[in-house]
């Protein structure tokens, strides 16, 4: 049969106290429960529980099926007074059966808390005067306990000591904390402690400070800490710089005693713009800028009032000295100046006169003047103070320098020390002390024969290191009246520029060199001037044809004789048989124009022959003249008849020529004459063994108007230019400008008397 489990479960309690003082300790019994099953076995096994969020516990009991319920934390009937606590018991059956119990406890109070003032200290405001035995003031105390241990009275602490000598005038209502004046108040401020008693057994007390202000009448004007205030105050100090603060009290109290601060009515706009006062704590500050240059030194009249009804004021004066800052760099100022100083200027001469400020005082405004090292300038001061004159310290040189960019500096003495500099311009203006100078000294030139009448020839060229009209430089040619320098009479010059013109052409064979001086002046004040010698070589053109002469004969031979005015290569000549009747029977030689036959005359030759000589010089446009030479063969009588028949009628008709080719062969003759006797001579003092010792072995650029032949010995010499082509006539042993010539045999053959004519 199955058995339905039915559960009962009974709480009686034991012994129980609704009411437990919050005092208890953690651990004490409230409740012994008592709990009941009438299961058996598990069915009946009972564990009782209670809730976690309340300061009690249900602790086992050592009886079986008992609980003790108590405390497990201090209790606070000012937190929670009241607790609803619900016991629950279950069995350990299946299914579980349990039932719960609620009891009420309540937390009795204790005097554990002492009375609290709303506020301490308490502060009161007592207007002097007050009326005695009236109220004054009021306090008022709570107590968080309940009942008798919340009632309070109040008490005033009575100490004797003269700093609480007040509570003898005061009384205070016991109940509910109204204070009582016993007599008027004639002081400032005054304290007491108040006590609140609680009516616990034994019972509590709370104390409490009051602070007891009696407000009294404006009759204290502000008086100031000290007499004078004078403080010392760097001129530009920063804007907000404390200067000083001054200090004024007043006995009274409230408003009456509140002191506040302020500039004099006197005081000018000027000081309000560069100070500033704290009203309430007196403290005067750097408003504006500050200036020892503008003013050293303020006196200011400052006030302190106090708060009242009718404010009463005291006037103090506060006297600020500012300090000098070097703050003011040095100012330079020229005050006389000269912008241009001439070149030839003494050392010491004034250029310009020189001002220095400084708006320091003091070493800050003690200022020094310098000047670069490397300039021809001074500074030297005057016996004025704080004047320099600029002077010249040694000679100038506008050639070398005209301009001269001059720093001067001046610097303070102030630390740290403050410059500044200014720059003049000074210009060194010319002075006329520099003659013209020529590009060349001498000049030598080269003008070629048969120059164009009136054109430039050459040009000299000078400058002078001067300006304007210092080196404004004008030409002429120096002209003297001897015969050496009459060529300049068709020389001019153009005075401008120095151009040179021939005012008629130039002729070699006449004048070969000349030289002259052309003078440079300048235009300054007074007039400097330079000359140079001007050299002048005139160059030969090929402008001669050549001059034939009459043929010299004798001994079977014939040499034509030719002469050319011209020099060097344009008179340098040559011949040539340009026409024969017989080239077996005549030869030409082409350097000396010497004419040989070949061979003896035969009978079967012609009676006569026609020989056309040509003679041609070697300039680049070659001239030339030729000549005709008839030979006739005739017996010996004959020939001498017909040579002086000839000779006479050729003298006749050509006598005006002659006349001119004998002077010019004459003179010709006379060089080569000298020529020859020269070379001969030397010739003579060498020994046999060939070396050229006649001309040096250097470089030769010379002309050679003649070839001259000598001989020497077995061999032939002929003299030639450096440049001359001798062609086939130069043999083994020639050196240097002398030529050996080889040696011609004469034909063996006897040969008949020659007669000659020329056409």
């Amino acid at each position: 049969v199955k058995h339905e489990k039915i559960c009962y479960s009974i709480f009686p309690f034991t012994s129980f106290s609704s009411s437990i003082p919050e005092d208890s300790r953690p651990g004490t019994t409230v409740a012994l429960i008592s709990v009941n099953d009438l299961d058996s076995g598990l069915n009946g096994k009972v564990i009782c529980s209670l809730g976690d969020d309340v300061p009690f516990a249900l602790s086992p009991s050592l009886q079986d099926k008992m609980y003790s319920l108590v405390t497990k934390v201090p209790l606070d009937r000012e937190k929670q007074s009241q607790y609803e606590l619900t016991i629950t018991a279950k069995d350990a059956g299946q299914p579980q059966l349990s039932s719960e119990k609620t009891i009420s406890v309540t937390v009795s109070d204790v005097n554990d808390n002492s009375p609290e003032f709303s506020l301490s200290p308490y502060t009161f405001y007592v207007t002097e005067g007050n009326n005695p035995r009236a109220s004054v003031f009021s306090v008022k105390a709570s107590d968080r306990d309940e009942n008798d241990n919340a009632r309070i009275s109040y008490h005033i602490i009575r100490d004797g000591s003269e700093d609480n000598k007040v509570t003898s005038f005061l009384n205070i209502n016991t109940e509910n904390g109204d204070v009582l004046a016993l007599k008027i108040f004639d002081f400032e401020t005054h304290s007491l402690v108040l006590t609140a008693l609680d009516g616990g057994k034994p019972p509590k007390s709370g104390d409490m400070n009051i602070l007891v202000n009696v407000l009294d009448v404006n009759d204290n004007t502000p008086i100031f800490s000290k007499d004078l205030y004078s403080v010392k105050l760097n001129e530009n100090a920063p804007v907000g710089t404390e200067v000083i603060q001054v200090n004024a009290t007043d006995p009274d109290h409230s408003q009456n005693g509140e002191v506040v601060y302020s500039f004099g009515n006197s005081v000018s706009n000027n000081v309000f713009n560069l100070f500033d006062i704290d009203q309430s704590t007196g403290k005067i500050t750097v408003k504006g800028l500050l200036d020892y240059e503008q003013k050293d030194k303020y006196e200011i009249e400052i006030q302190a009032s106090d708060r009242g009804l009718a404010p009463l004021t005291t006037e103090k004066s506060v006297i600020i000295k500012i300090v000098d800052v070097n703050d003011n760099a040095p100012e330079i100022e020229v005050t006389s100046f000269s912008s241009s100083i001439p070149e030839d200027s003494r050392p010491g001469t004034t250029v310009a006169l020189i001002s220095v400020n400084d708006l320091d005082s003091g070493l800050n405004g003690k200022v020094i003047c310098s000047l670069g090292d490397d300039v021809p300038f001074a500074l030297s001061p005057s016996l004025q103070d704080k004047m320099y004159s600029l002077v010249t310290k040694s000679p100038l040189d506008r050639e070398k320098q005209s301009q001269y960019e001059l720093t001067i500096t001046a610097k303070d003495a102030g630390q740290p020390p403050l410059s500044s500099e200014k720059t003049i311009s000074v210009t060194v203006s010319d002075v006329n002390d520099n003659s013209p100078e020529f590009s060349l000294s001498p000049y030598t030139f080269y003008v070629t024969e048969g120059n164009n009448p009136g054109a430039s020839v050459f040009s000299v060229k000078a400058s002078d290191r001067d300006e304007n009209d210092n080196a404004r430089i004008s030409y002429h040619i120096i002209r003297v009246g001897s015969d050496d320098n009459k060529v300049t009479s068709f020389l001019n010059i153009n005075s401008e520029n120095g151009d040179i013109l021939a005012l008629k052409s130039f002729d070699f064979e006449t004048l070969k060199t000349f030289q002259f001086q052309v003078v440079a002046a300048d235009s300054g004040t007074p007039s400097l001037s330079n000359n140079v010698t001007v050299n002048v070589f005139i160059l030969d053109q090929n402008d001669n044809t050549p001059v034939i002469l009459y043929p010299l004969s004798s001994n079977g031979s014939t040499k034509v004789r030719a002469y050319d005015a011209d020099i060097g290569y344009n008179g340098w000549l040559l011949f040539s048989l340009q026409e024969v009747t017989d080239h077996s029977l005549f030869a030409l030689d082409r350097y000396t124009g010497q004419i040989r036959t070949l061979r003896s005359f035969t009978e079967t030759d012609e009676a006569e022959h026609k020989l056309v000589i040509l003679v041609k010089d070697n300039g680049n446009v070659s001239l030339s003249a030729t000549a005709t030479v008839i030979v006739k063969l005739v017996e010996p009588k004959e020939a001498f008849a017909a040579s002086d028949v000839k000779s006479a009628a050729k003298d006749d008709e050509d006598s005006n020529v002659i006349f001119y080719l004998m002077i010019t062969l004459g003179a010709v003759s006379v060089l080569f004459l000298v020529s020859i006797i020269v070379l001969i001579a030397m010739q003579c003092s060498k020994s046999t063994d060939y070396t050229s010792k006649y001309l040096p072995e250097t470089n030769y650029d010379g002309t050679l108007c003649h070839s001259i032949q000598y001989r020497s010995g077995e061999k032939r010499y002929m003299l030639v230019g450096p440049r001359m082509s001798i062609g086939s006539t130069i043999v083994p042993g020639s050196h240097a400008n002398t030529l050996v010539l080889p040696d011609r045999r004469r034909a063996s053959e006897e040969v008949r008397h020659l007669c000659w004519r020329t056409e």
